[in-house]
């Protein structure tokens, strides 16, 4: 078996972009373009992948991190130069390499193996990747010879009307037997307009050697496009939103309104999840089945178990459990663990805390830096007050507390086991188990007041 590298073009500043970011950081779908270059690569069991990097090289590093070996490409002078700069690396390795841009995301792992595929039962020395469009206008042609392999690719400035008429185009994607490859890249003229080395030139000097120079066809032409501005970027995002979204449905899981629906490539649904429409599932997100999301929730690397619902709300960061009632209109923030048959109601905010099984916070409440027991009833207008304007103090509500509504709990507090808070107090100290709390100011009735005050006022 055949040893395989890959080479990623990822040095171009894309100045059409119009960015302070370097162009094959762009996201789509929440990852940079080249990120997704590099996950798909990966899958293919490669000896090496190599990214040439150029403008914003240590962003590129970053990002990638121990993924990809890295090369500089000081100058920008076309992709045969950009190639070669891989040659400390590879030159001198016997295999097939394999060369894609960094700024097309939507290549998939399939796509990519047939390509190898086709160059090792082909016995080509250089495969293209190519693909037959509606409008061509501004691609390079691929013109086959009688037996159907690469007799040259031309550009479109350079074409024949008769070229013209040819709809199958290059998509800058090659696989190259790897020493033919480098030997051909010291042949390779910058005489051109541009004054550029162009990979595509490769190809001409190996059909003059006399080699064999293959195509393999993807029916796909979606995948193969590149990113060079904001339209293009826009586009890949709806194309790879569909692809997900697609196979999400084939999985079983219902997506009311699929156009109107983002969720990213690292999310994992279960089988009868329901997603209705506007919501926005990203990072490292898992939904157990049965739970239906309802419509314009944003939840973030959350893990939500079975059976839960979660309505016009916001999560990050937290785990939530199963047959859980969120929302509509709660917010929890990370860091919070949200047990299984807990209710979170309008117009609630969690942030970091631990709500245990049964209990309640059903409304218009505040629980931050807070642990609750088991079957608490956390009264409407509730507010851990856990802030002293330098430190964070954690509020501890044991089981079966209930606390009454409009209550302040000052932490550091610890309200025992069975207790009850009477509504409007504010609690400073701790509450023992089974005890009745309650912190009001007394209440003082003054006769026909408002009555006087009414009078005066008029």
């Amino acid at each position: 078996m055949t040893n395989k590298y890959a080479v990623v073009l990822a040095a171009g500043q894309g100045t059409r972009m119009k960015s302070k970011l370097y162009k094959v950081l762009h996201p789509v779908m929440g990852r940079p373009m080249v990120q997704h270059v590099i996950d798909q690569l990966q899958q293919l069991q490669l000896e090496k992948i190599i990214t040439v990097v150029g403008f914003g090289a240590e962003k590129v590093r970053e990002q990638l991190g121990n993924r990809s070996e890295f090369v500089i490409q000081e100058e920008q002078l076309g992709t045969g130069h950009a190639v070669k700069q891989a040659e400390p690396l590879l030159g001198n390795k016997e295999g097939t390499t394999i060369v894609v841009c960094g700024d097309t995301p939507l290549l998939t792992q399939a796509t990519l193996q047939s390509l190898f595929d086709h160059h090792q039962q082909s016995g080509a020395k250089a495969t293209v990747l190519t693909t037959t469009i509606v409008d061509p206008t501004g691609y390079g042609r691929v013109i086959r010879d009688a037996s159907g392999d690469v007799a040259k690719i031309v550009e479109h400035k350079d074409a024949t009307q008769e070229q013209l008429m040819v709809d199958e185009i290059n998509t800058g994607t090659y696989c190259f037997d790897n020493q033919f490859l480098f030997d051909a890249l010291h042949h390779v003229s910058n005489d051109n307009a541009q004054g550029e080395y162009y990979l595509p030139d490769v190809m001409e000097i190996l059909k003059q050697k006399g080699e064999k120079i293959a195509a393999y066809q993807t029916d796909d032409p979606d995948e193969t496009i590149g990113v060079n501005d904001r339209l293009a970027l826009a586009t890949a995002e709806k194309l790879l939103k569909r692809r997900i979204n697609h196979a999400h449905m084939r999985n079983g899981v219902t997506i009311v309104d699929p156009d109107h629906t983002y969720i990213a490539p690292t999310v994992t649904l279960a089988s009868d999840v329901v997603i209705e429409p506007g919501c926005i599932i990203k990072g490292d997100t898992e939904i157990g089945s049965d739970t239906i999301i309802g419509p314009h929730t944003e939840i973030h690397s959350c893990r939500i178990g079975e059976n839960t619902t979660i309505k016009q709300s916001v999560a990050h960061d937290s785990m939530i459990g199963s047959n859980v009632l969120i929302g509509p209109y709660a917010h929890i923030r990370p860091d919070s663990d949200i047990g299984n048959q807990v209710k979170v109601g309008n117009f609630v905010e969690v942030k970091k805390s631990k709500i245990e099984e049964e209990s309640k916070v059903s409304h218009l409440s505040y629980i931050g830096d807070a642990e609750i027991g088991k079957n608490v009833n956390v009264g409407c207008g509730t507010i851990t007050v856990n802030y002293d304007g330098k430190n964070k103090f954690l509020t501890k509500i044991e089981d079966e507390v209930f606390i009454g509504c409009n209550t302040n709990l000052i932490a550091p507090l610890t309200v025992g086991k069975g207790a009850l808070i009477a509504a409007g107090s504010t609690i400073t100290k701790d509450v023992p188990e089974e005890a009745l709390s309650i912190a009001r100011a007394k209440q003082e009735n003054k006769a026909f007041y408002a009555k006087k005050i009414n009078k005066f006022s008029k």
